[in-house]
């Protein structure tokens, strides 16, 4: 086992050690294992293979240094992912960001990933929803029957 040394807000600490105690772990590391363990096989059983549809929510820092130019960069390198994103000022600090993508679910985890792990980003989750591979090119539109 290593030990490690890792920074964590307030806020999330505070609801760490609440859970830890309502559950009766004996201290951080063990819950903090335990969180940790339970977030990757998560993350393992929600990655389908094949094609996908995905929405990822994220609560960013819009005044975190350069972060806004940073996901506007992340989301142009990876246009063939994304459909269409919704942006909502939740506060004066905070800002929060749907995003419909759609592709390789490999592809689509990758950058969800990427962008919930950038610095300033305070929450983020992606749902994935695994597809049939599409038989035809569609415009894009109105085309149900």
């Amino acid at each position: 086992m290593q030990r490690i040394t890792i920074t964590i807000e307030d806020d999330l600490l505070a609801e760490i050690d609440a859970a830890a105690e309502e559950r009766g772990y004996q201290n951080r590391s063990e819950i903090i294992r335990d969180l940790a363990r339970a977030g990757l096989q998560q993350s393992a059983e929600q990655a389908p293979s094949g094609q996908c549809v995905a929405a990822l929510v994220y609560v960013y820092d819009h005044a975190a240094r350069d972060l806004s130019k940073r996901l506007v960069q992340n989301f142009h390198g990876h246009h063939d992912l994304s459909l269409a994103t919704l942006h909502v000022h939740l506060d004066d600090d905070s800002c929060m960001e749907v995003t419909a993508l759609k592709g390789a679910s490999n592809a689509v985890r990758h950058f969800a990933d990427h962008i919930i792990a950038e610095r300033g980003v305070r929450y983020g989750r992606v749902v994935m929803i695994p597809t049939a591979p599409d038989k035809k090119q569609r415009k894009r539109g109105p085309h149900h029957d």
